[in-house]
């Protein structure tokens, strides 16, 4: 399959710290990839690296086969940013912001086209002032569509809004997606990754600690459901990996998460054993749980 995006050792480093430490990256063209990863772990700076936003301090970058020291101009053309906040002029409309974005490229769609699909039409005439966040949102994600990009990215793009605007988002991009568009997406929204992405990469400290399909990260784990429970009497974790079906058990501040491979085997034994509860909740193994067993910590933790 042809590739969209390359990236070969990209090393960034500020001063004693380091951002980003020697990552390889193949994206295809028409596929939506995720990077998942807290605060800190080095996505944004890697994103921003793929977008010519930033210089690598070594490594090698491709967008579309072609690189930024030597076709920044026609790459800009090419790709679509949209940034995790973005600053728009208080005083121009909706359609005049649009109007605005769409004479920097060569080629585009129009501002009429952009506001039906990003469903602004009774905004239109409105200052950006005047906007909620998630109308602010649609309108930045219209900034980045605006010159028709071959390559879209999309830097948190749902942080903070409600769940009615983050879905209808997803609809935005999942249709991008149908048409063909490649999409770089950062998040730390499990199950938008899970929704939008045909693979991710989970990410920290620089490094990518693990790559592929949501499905085939979630199915290496050694459990496909997890039991999080808490007791009175407190828990004995040794315990508990004896008990039938548990496959992993880590400590928590107010209990035990255990994965298991079914719940029918191992929730009779794990009541049985607790006592008297303080926590129990169960759910299928995801995105979330792929991370805390690679990292130990949360997705969401800073």
């Amino acid at each position: 399959m042809k590739l969209a995006i390359r990236a070969a050792g990209l090393l960034k480093t500020f001063k004693d710290f380091i951002a980003v430490a020697g990552i390889d990256l193949e994206i295809f063209a028409g596929e939506c990839f995720g990077m998942l990863g807290p605060n800190g772990t080095g996505k944004s700076t890697t994103a921003e690296i793929l977008e010519g936003l930033q210089r690598p301090t070594s490594g090698v970058v491709e967008i579309l086969e072609r690189s930024w020291v030597s076709h920044a101009t026609e790459l800009r053309a090419r790709i679509g940013v949209a940034l995790q906040e973005t600053k728009l002029p208080d005083r121009l409309s909706v359609i005049e912001t649009l109007a605005l974005f769409r004479s920097f490229y060569p080629r585009g769609r129009s501002s009429d086209e952009l506001v039906r699909l990003l469903q602004l039409e009774e905004k239109r005439n409105t200052w950006n002032m005047h906007l909620s966040g998630g109308q602010r949102q649609r309108l930045a994600l219209g900034c980045a569509l605006v010159g028709d990009p071959d390559v879209l990215f999309l830097d948190e793009p749902t942080t903070g809004l409600d769940p009615q605007t983050r879905r209808a988002i997803w609809e935005m991009i999942l249709a991008l997606k149908a048409q063909g568009k490649t999409i770089f997406l950062t998040t730390h929204y499990m199950d938008e990754a899970e929704r939008l992405c045909d693979r991710v990469a989970v990410m920290d400290h620089g490094k990518i600690i693990s790559l592929g399909t949501p499905k085939a990260l979630i199915a290496a784990l050694p459990g496909a459901h997890v039991i999080e429970v808490g007791s009175e009497g407190g828990l004995d974790g040794a315990a508990l990996a004896l008990l039938p079906g548990v496959k992993a058990v880590r400590e928590e501040t107010n209990g035990y998460v255990l994965t298991v491979d079914a719940l029918h085997v191992s929730l009779p034994a794990v009541l049985a054993h607790a006592g008297a509860l303080t926590r129990l909740s169960t759910h299928s193994a995801s995105l979330e749980d792929v991370f805390v067993s690679l990292t130990g910590r949360s997705l969401r933790e800073d």
